[in-house]
């Protein structure tokens, strides 16, 4: 055991600057958020640059591409907090068919795509990999803006893959920051499901209310 850490912190250590830049912004990021500070945005958008730069040196263009919807999100979530703008908060609620049809449909048909191009138009050394861990990362943060409690789900199956994606490519500190994101992913199901509990009672308790009258 000891000598597989050692190991482990030989290979952190061979990481590049810029890697662990990025990671730090990420982390930095992530802590700020959860504080609800607008500047995490900064923090953000400078990670994802940085990273964005890391994964196209390790080939992974669909991952490149996944980050390049986060920059553009995050932009406009900076836009949108320095404006004052409210946004109306969605109850969190969970999935039916339609849902699934649609979750099914981004999985698929963004696996196919993007499994074409890397394979075609790309130098892509793992295109399978790289595609299915982008596909079920765009299906998860579809069911995020919705507010659908199995978002964690699909963005969990996601990082499941993208850890041993990362170390495959001797990306190790982006693989240590995935595997802190699947355990954050973990406690977000949870605390969305803790939240959803107390909607429906403050729901039921508002029927009751009303029906009395």
């Amino acid at each position: 055991m000891g000598v597989f850490f050692m190991d482990l912190w030989d290979a952190l250590l061979q990481t590049t600057p810029l890697e662990r830049f990025s990671v730090v912004c990420s982390i930095i990021q992530v802590l700020l958020s959860r504080n609800n500070k607008v500047s995490n945005y900064f923090f953000g958008i400078l990670g994802i640059l940085s990273g964005m730069y890391v994964l196209f040196g390790a080939k992974l263009y669909a991952e490149i591409a996944l980050n390049m919807y986060y920059l553009i999100m995050s932009v406009y979530g900076w836009w949108y907090w320095v404006t004052n703008k409210e946004a109306r908060e969605q109850p969190i609620t969970r999935c039916d068919k339609r849902d699934w049809t649609i979750v099914l449909g981004i999985v698929f048909i963004g696996f196919i795509v993007l499994y074409s191009v890397l394979s075609h138009f790309t130098d892509s050394d793992v295109p399978v990999w790289d595609a299915w861990v982008s596909s079920t990362a765009w299906a998860g943060m579809w069911l995020l803006a919705k507010r659908k409690i199995e978002n964690w789900i699909l963005l969990n199956i996601s990082n499941a893959f993208a850890i041993p994606l990362l170390v495959h490519k001797d990306l190790y500190l982006f693989a240590a920051l995935t595997s802190f994101l699947f355990i954050v992913a973990i406690f977000g199901y949870l605390k969305w499901q803790f939240i959803m509990r107390n909607q429906e009672k403050l729901t039921h308790a508002y029927s009751r209310t009303n029906s009395n009258y």
